[in-house]
């Protein structure tokens, strides 16, 4: 019975001097961390606006190009043709990938309405506007 008590005694003693560990701890160590005002304008927010303006380059812009206007597109840019008509300019190392078709255009062939397009490489390569168009482009690109 003894031992017994002697057990109990020296599991209260453990859990009590573990939760006074937590109670006593100084704010802001380790154990007890305080988030302060500026840690959050300090580090939290421009991280938060650095992922916010870096996704905003995931986003489709509509661009409006006038007729006999060159768009060149940057590496991995995707664009759509929503109105008008346009031709491909290719490069000897290929033209754009027409991944709604799963072809590669060639210079001067017709650019397909409503199929996404995508630039691999920054030489060059993007569409001639035969007419006034108007573009949904995701990436950099530049209008000539």
């Amino acid at each position: 019975m003894q031992m017994k008590k002697a057990v109990i005694f020296l599991l209260t003693v453990i859990i009590f001097s573990q939760g006074a560990k937590y109670l006593l701890a100084a704010p802001g160590d380790a154990d007890d961390p305080v988030v302060t005002l500026s840690y959050i304008k300090q580090i939290l927010l421009p991280d938060i606006e650095q992922k916010i303006n870096s996704s905003s380059a995931a986003v489709f812009k509509v661009v409006d190009v006038p007729q006999g206007s060159k768009v060149i597109l940057d590496a991995g840019t995707e664009i759509i043709l929503r109105m008008g008509s346009a031709t491909v300019i290719a490069t000897e190392k290929g033209g754009l990938a027409d991944v709604t078709s799963g072809v590669d255009l060639q210079h001067e062939s017709a650019v397909p309405a409503n199929s996404l397009l995508i630039a691999p490489l920054a030489d060059g390569r993007g569409i001639h506007a035969t007419d006034n168009v108007i573009l949904m482009i995701k990436g950099g690109y530049t209008i000539q």
